[in-house]
C-alpha cells in the first residue's frame, strides 16, 4: 500500500514497487500544500473514480492503481478493496485529484492541519 509523508511543504505519496509497475510510473507523486484544495474521507473510494484508465491497472472492487483520464484532467488512483480512503483534491499540478487507499486519513488531515470545514467525511 502506498505510504504518505507529510512534509512542512509539501505531501509525498511514495508508490512500492508493484504500484509504480502497475501505474507504468517511475516517481512518486509529490504534491505542494498549497495546492491542496480539500480532503475527503471516504469508506467507497470506487464511487470516486471518473474517467478512462490510461495508463494503469484496474480490477472491479478490487484494486485500480493508474492514471485516470477524464474531461478535465487527470486524476490519480492508488485503491484496494474496501480499504477506507482520502481524496485530495488538488489546484494546479499534474493531476486534479489523488484518491489514495489509507488506514491513516484522520491523522493525514491532522498532520495536514485542514480545518472540519475543509474536511468532509463522505
Amino acid at each position: 500500500m502506498a505510504s504518505l509523508r507529510v512534509h512542512q511543504d509539501r505531501l509525498e505519496i511514495h508508490l512500492t514497487s508493484a504500484e509504480k509497475v502497475l501505474s507504468l510510473r517511475r516517481d512518486d507523486i509529490v504534491v505542494p500544500r498549497d495546492d491542496i484544495r480539500s480532503v475527503t474521507i471516504t469508506d467507497d473510494p470506487w464511487i470516486w473514480i471518473r474517467g478512462i484508465r490510461a495508463p494503469g491497472a484496474f480490477v472491479p472492487l478490487t484494486l485500480a492503481v493508474g492514471t485516470w483520464k477524464f474531461h478535465g484532467g487527470k486524476d490519480f488512483i492508488v485503491v484496494k478493496n474496501k480499504r477506507p480512503s482520502v481524496i485530495i483534491d488538488i489546484d494546479g499540478g499534474e493531476f486534479a485529484r489523488v484518491v489514495v487507499s489509507t488506514n491513516h486519513a484522520v491523522e493525514l488531515i491532522g498532520s495536514l492541519k485542514i480545518t472540519e470545514s475543509d474536511a468532509v467525511t463522505g
